[in-house]
């Protein structure tokens, strides 16, 4: 009967110790220090949250949440918070050339060297095209509202290097993922 409760003791063990992370990195990102670090620091902070968070959508209940969001959040919340945070993971863990988020690109030639219609080139065969996204976040102690867009790609070739500072910026988008990715897995934080 143990193993069907949830979280198991093989999941709380993970919980913690992603939950832990993440949050040590959201808290880091949200000081104005961590924005002059140098940018290598910043990205392989960023690298860190965006691995946790989406080794985080494999626990089920988090899937659960998802697929609500999809039903009754406004539209593209969630594939943003399922597919598009997944895609960049998967970018940064497949091609990890790179020093900085500015830097990261990516053509077609290059995610299907090995086999076409992975993850990656799902995600920007499904997207390439979409109108961009606009959104905004507030950061109450800095009493600021930020708006930012996330824009897909115009178009997907072995040509075309897309950047993934023009999908998402670097500081705005990557907090506005961080506020998000929060939302998302503290659905699953019993408060005491």
């Amino acid at each position: 009967m143990e193993s069907f409760r949830r979280p198991n003791q093989a999941e709380i063990q993970f919980l913690n110790m992603s939950y832990n992370k993440f949050y040590d990195v959201f808290e880091e990102a949200f000081k104005e220090e961590f924005w002059k670090e140098d940018a290598m620091y910043r990205f392989s902070k960023i690298n860190i949250a965006f691995s946790i968070y989406s080794e985080l959508l494999n626990y089920e209940p988090i899937k659960w949440v998802l697929k609500e969001m999809k039903e009754r959040r406004p539209p593209m919340e969630a594939e943003i918070g399922s597919e598009l945070f997944k895609f960049i993971r998967n970018v940064l863990a497949h091609f990890p050339y790179f020093e900085s988020w500015n830097e990261v690109w990516i053509n077609k030639s290059i995610v299907n060297w090995h086999k076409p219609g992975l993850t990656i080139d799902r995600f920007l065969s499904k997207y390439t095209g979409r109108e961009e996204i606009k959104y905004r976040f507030w950061e109450a102690d800095k009493k600021k509202m930020t708006y930012l867009s996330i824009t897909f790609p115009e178009s997907y070739s072995d040509d075309t290097k897309i950047y993934l500072h023009t999908i998402l910026s670097e500081k705005d988008g990557v907090k506005f993922s961080l506020i998000l990715m929060k939302q998302i897995i503290d659905t699953q934080v019993i408060s005491i």
